[in-house]
């Protein structure tokens, strides 16, 4: 992803330990598209060990080895994990995959970190290759459009506390951003106070840039290479998309797959409307 996560590995499980809202959202996917699934920018393995958990092969691809590093960590601790989950260190826009895939993820926010046009048409263009032909794309992103919105201030602002499972000690998180609206660029720094036994703080400043995305541009960008929007959903829960939602959540298939009509009847393997979803 970026040095930011070099930086802030450390933090990553800890700050990360409640976003729990989209899983039941991937095992439904999951259940819907039974095969391997592909987890882009797996971190330390949020996503992944979910998956495995519930019995699905999960492969990740990561290029920062300390995300990695705690990845393997959690392994290590559920070694009855590894035979469902496998992962590599590598650029998502050029890696050779060696397996088709059912269900690729896009997971909070991951798309952000492709912040050109020739990065973002070489990874989806890549993940196209190794889409099976019946398989789906799932990519989870903030909605643009309530941020555009909101007054660019500059201001502090707290973000949560948690404790550093390494030292136990209690973290601050505050974070100051900026929005460039002309280039989608959002700058955020975060700032992890980590204060000690006794009350001394030490200060980790880490600067983050993400690009954000608008529906139409993101449709384009998925046409361009070779895939279809299906449906666009504003939450994990299949709730409708509009200005006001909170996520955009796009599902996308290959062009030339041939969409069957859902019915009351449909098997899980069969399901091709995205509103199903007691599958």
């Amino acid at each position: 992803m970026s040095a930011f996560y070099t930086t802030v590995a450390r933090y990553y499980d800890a700050e990360t330990g409640e976003k729990t809202d989209d899983l039941a959202l991937y095992s439904r996917l999951a259940r819907a598209h039974p095969g391997a699934i592909l987890d882009v920018g797996c971190g330390t393995g949020r996503a992944l060990t979910h998956l495995a958990t519930e019995g699905h092969s999960s492969h990740g691809i990561e290029n920062d080895t300390q995300m990695l590093e705690r990845l393997e960590h959690k392994l290590q601790r559920q070694p009855h994990l590894r035979e469902r989950i496998s992962y590599v260190r590598a650029d998502a826009q050029t890696h050779s995959f060696d397996r088709q895939f059912s269900l690729i993820l896009l997971s909070y926010n991951a798309l952000m970190h492709f912040k050109t046009q020739a990065s973002q048409l070489a990874l989806l263009a890549n993940l196209r290759t190794c889409l099976a032909a019946d398989g789906a794309l799932v990519i989870d992103l903030p909605n643009a459009a309530p941020a555009y919105a909101d007054e660019n201030n500059d201001a502090l602002t707290w973000e949560r506390n948690f404790l550093d499972p390494d030292s136990g000690h209690l973290v601050m998180l505050q974070s100051v951003s900026w929005l460039d609206r002309s280039t989608q660029l959002l700058n955020v720094d975060w700032i992890y106070d980590e204060i000690d036994g006794d009350g001394v703080v030490r200060r980790l400043i880490a600067r983050h840039e993400l690009r954000y995305f608008f529906l139409a541009e993101l449709r384009l960008l998925l046409d361009q290479c070779g895939f279809q929007v299906d449906a666009v959903h504003g939450d994990h829960e299949g709730g409708n998309y509009d200005d006001e939602s909170e996520r955009m959540i796009v599902f996308a298939s290959a062009k030339e797959r041939a969409w069957l009509t859902c019915s009351p009847t449909s098997t899980p393997a069969k399901m091709t409307c995205w509103t199903c979803w007691d599958s």
